[in-house]
Order: C-alpha cells, then sequence, then structure tokens
C-alpha cells in the first residue's frame, strides 16, 4: 500500500507544473534529473544536469534558488555541480524536452549560458557572480495566446532549443535554461520561476568571450515590465533579463 501511495503521490506531483526531462545534446541523448527518483537511488545516477527542487517555481528573486533551482537551506542552495557534462559543437542545436506544461502557466522561455573554469563545471557554482549572458528567449507573438512555452503543453512535444554560438570559445558552459509563468503575475510578486542547469562542454568555437554578463539573482526586478504582467490582456509583451547575445 505505501508503495501505492508513494506512486500515486508521485504521478500527481509530476503533473502539476514542470521541469525539463531529457535533452539532446551534440546528437545524444541525456536523460536529465529525476526529482522524484534521482535521490531515492543507491548510488544517484550521474547527470548532466544539476539538481533542482522538482516540479514546484521559485517565487523569491532574491534567492539564489533562481539560478539552478534548488531549496536554499542556511544560505546555501540545494543546486550542487552535476557529476557529468555534455559535449558539443559551438553552432549547433540542443533540443530541451520539458515535462507535459500546464496551459495554464503561460510564459516565455529563455536560456543563459556562463562560461566554467579551465577545469571544468563539475566543482564550480556562479554565487552572485556577473558570468551568464542570454543566448535564447521566446515570449509572446504579438498579442495572441500563442508564447514561448505553448508548445510545451501537448503530448510529445518538440521541446525548447537553443544554439550554442559558434564564435564562443571552446571550453566549459553552465547552462540555465526556464520558464517563467505569468498566470498570476499582474501584481508583484505574482510571476513563478522554473529555472534549472546543465553543463556542456563546448568544442570547435573560435575566440569571443561575452561581455555584458549578468548575475542571478539580480538580472531581474519584480518591477520589470516581462515579470509584473498581466497575461489576460492583449498587450505586448518584453522577455525580461539583458538583451540577447549575439556573435
Amino acid at each position: 500500500m505505501k508503495s501505492l501511495t508513494l506512486i500515486l503521490t508521485t504521478a500527481t506531483l509530476a503533473a502539476a507544473h514542470g521541469y525539463v526531462d531529457n535533452a539532446t545534446i551534440g546528437g545524444t541523448y541525456y536523460q536529465f534529473y529525476q526529482p522524484y527518483q534521482d535521490p531515492y537511488m543507491s548510488p544517484i545516477p550521474p547527470r548532466i544536469s544539476r539538481p533542482i527542487q522538482g516540479n514546484g517555481p521559485v517565487t523569491d528573486l532574491s534567492l539564489i534558488d533562481l539560478q539552478c533551482g534548488g531549496y536554499t537551506a542556511g544560505g546555501i542552495s540545494g543546486s550542487t555541480p552535476a557529476a557529468l557534462h555534455a559535449t558539443a559543437a559551438a553552432g549547433s542545436k540542443v533540443t530541451l524536452r520539458w515535462t507535459l506544461w500546464p496551459d495554464s502557466h503561460v510564459g516565455p522561455t529563455i536560456t543563459y549560458m556562463a562560461r566554467c573554469p579551465e577545469s571544468g563545471c563539475t566543482g564550480y557554482s556562479p554565487g552572485a557572480a556577473a558570468v551568464w549572458f542570454k543566448v535564447q528567449e521566446s515570449g509572446r507573438e504579438g498579442t495572441s495566446n500563442v508564447w514561448g512555452d505553448t508548445r510545451l503543453m501537448v503530448g510529445g512535444n518538440a521541446g525548447v532549443e537553443y544554439t550554442i554560438p559558434g564564435c564562443l570559445k571552446a571550453g566549459y558552459y553552465l547552462v540555465r535554461h526556464e520558464i517563467v509563468a505569468l498566470h498570476s503575475a499582474y501584481e508583484y510578486p505574482g510571476a513563478q520561476f522554473y529555472p534549472g542547469c546543465h553543463q556542456v562542454k563546448v568544442t570547435g568555437g573560435r575566440t569571443t568571450v561575452p561581455g555584458g554578463l549578468v548575475a542571478f539573482p539580480g538580472a531581474y526586478k519584480g518591477s520589470d515590465a516581462g515579470i509584473t504582467y498581466d497575461s489576460y490582456k492583449a498587450q505586448t509583451y518584453t522577455v525580461p533579463g539583458p538583451k540577447l547575445f549575439s556573435c
């Protein structure tokens, strides 16, 4: 009975909001961290993605959890470095496949990258440093009901794609992906943030090290037009954060 209860509870939780379940990077399939499975396995499966708190949101813009998810305990984020890196060439596309997303939780999808030390990302956490540059964003199509996360609301969704900039200097990078759910964001602090991070070794490329970097927390304010926003009105939308990085 206990096992059945656990299965039913897990299934209910998994259907509530969402997270990235898996990805195709450099032509290779990667299963991402499974918040309702991995912590209970021995040994914990090695992943390229960092631990997340589950399928629920981060709602406090001041918490370090806004960076990669996880629960804050004693001032330390629960999202620790992952054990592995995916390998992909600069200029290649990455597909992130989310669990089925609730159709009420409209909002943008956004992806950032941060350069890790030469030794890799497995022992690195950015903390409050400004290290992030934006490589993907998809907001609202005009004043329609089509959003960046709309494609994730159907079974077998195509996922979210981002392109590793072709001019990047080769090396190790931490990638931050998120959905900002705006269904209750018409008054501050209603927006919900669903972040996660994965680790990539970028090959090829050129010599560019992006500037204009931002920090998490710090890149967003509750008063930003893209965060305190009434998604029930037919109005244009501005994706929060810095401008997209371009080679």
